[in-house]
């Protein structure tokens, strides 16, 4: 008697951290382009919730045969591997700390309801819209500047490295549901046309040209998507829309004109002039490149030897040009730390990320699916964008409900999507 007591006092307690784990996922999602410290303590309370529940035999049976959990924990098993051939193990430990957020993606999956799916994607939506009207505020001189906020760039909360390709997911996110929820009153579709529109407006009043280029390629696949099988006519539309929509930007955001013209003439000139962002990039990708020559192709340098490394190349190739950590490209980054085991573990994610999309029977949460890697695996060519808070945490939480496997196959997707 006494042990089926307990037994049911254990079931209540389980279910209660459950309950509550769930809700916090809706206000992690609020709060992720708003707040690093307030996502963190929403992050820290679903793992102190998760250990107290300590049915971790029973959850790693939950999520063992997840393929994209297997691929994500083989990635950071090999950054602790990667510390046994690294000669700078303080700076080795902080990248894995960096990468422990990866982590959350089978912990959230714990908690995450079917059921709640269109909560996440509202809350995230909100929390975008909210930083929007926050920007145009900044822009218009209604409100003054604040954080990273200025008239020139208007992007509250944080750089607009970050920004703008998370307010391009926001804009795919509102053409997916726009589209595609065949649901939707006239009222609602254009209250989402509203903010597609003026969410692509403010990507260009912003300065982040990789979240830029991210909406380019955002369009091209919701053209496909969209059009399904008709590729000539995908393919026409976006040669006439896409070159259609640059020009217009560029002649009517003097921020994005210039930003462009910069690029240009940077690339351009790359060999008389290097100090810029585009240069220094560029020089980074060279000397990382020298790096992983020199060294073990197979196993690479390991988890924390890059900045050390790229001291030695740095220092005989381009002394003039600053040192740095960070490549600016998640895949130079992994080539160099891990070789092409890193690059294969790296890119085993976002493979097994789309074959299960693939197989997903509901139609927007396949396109989302689908779009989340292919758009990561554009713009981490010119950014370890994996490595950040603000674009690490949304390929994270996003990843935990959309690849997770769902026992209630045949739910009908008009509940649970937007």
């Amino acid at each position: 008697m006494e042990k089926a007591i307990i037994s049911l006092t254990l079931i209540k307690n389980k279910q209660k951290i459950n309950d509550i784990n769930a809700y916090l996922l809706i206000a992690f999602a609020f709060a992720l382009p708003l707040t690093v410290a307030g996502a963190n303590i929403i992050d820290a309370f679903i793992v102190l919730l998760w250990l107290a529940r300590g049915t971790f035999k029973e959850d790693w049976n939950e999520v063992k045969n997840n393929k994209v959990v297997l691929a994500v924990l083989g990635f950071y098993l090999l950054h602790i591997v990667g510390l046994l051939w690294t000669e700078d193990m303080q700076w080795g430990l902080h990248i894995l700390k960096k990468e422990t957020k990866f982590l959350m993606i089978p912990i959230f999956m714990l908690f995450i309801r079917r059921e709640h799916i269109k909560y996440y994607i509202y809350a995230f939506l909100l929390a975008m819209s909210l930083s929007e009207i926050l920007s145009y505020g900044v822009w218009f001189e209604i409100i003054p500047e604040f954080k990273n906020a200025t008239v020139n760039n208007p992007t509250p909360f944080m750089s607009h490295i970050s920004y703008n390709p998370l307010l391009a997911f926001a804009i795919y996110l509102l053409l997916t549901s726009m589209l595609f929820n065949k649901n939707l009153s006239r009222n609602e579709k254009i209250i989402r046309m509203v903010f597609i529109i003026t969410m692509s407006v403010n990507m260009f009043i912003t300065g982040g040209r990789a979240g830029q280029v991210m909406y380019f390629v955002m369009l091209v696949i919701v053209l496909f998507q969209y059009y399904n099988r008709q590729i000539i006519k995908s393919v026409i539309i976006s040669f006439i829309m896409l070159p259609l929509i640059f020009i217009l930007a560029y002649n009517s955001s003097n921020l994005f004109q210039k930003r462009v013209d910069m690029a240009l003439y940077n690339i351009k000139n790359y060999d008389n002039n290097k100090h810029n962002s585009i240069g220094e990039r560029l020089t980074f990708w060279i000397n990382s490149y020298e790096i992983y020559i020199n060294n073990n192709i197979v196993f690479g340098v390991g988890t924390g030897d890059f900045r050390n490394e790229y001291k030695k190349v740095n220092q005989k190739n381009t002394p003039k040009i600053a040192n740095t950590d960070n490549p600016h490209n998640m895949y130079v980054l992994e080539l160099v730390q891990f070789g092409l085991i890193g690059v294969f573990s790296l890119l085993s994610i976002l493979f097994f990320q789309i074959i299960h999309a693939l197989r997903c029977k509901e139609k927007i949460l396949k396109y989302i699916g689908i779009t989340l890697p292919l758009l990561f695996s554009v713009i981490m060519l010119s950014d370890s964008y994996l490595l950040g808070h603000y674009t690490g945490m949304l390929f994270i939480f996003f990843s935990a409900f959309l690849y997770k496997d769902y026992n209630d196959k045949n739910l009908n997707q008009d509940k649970v999507l937007m």
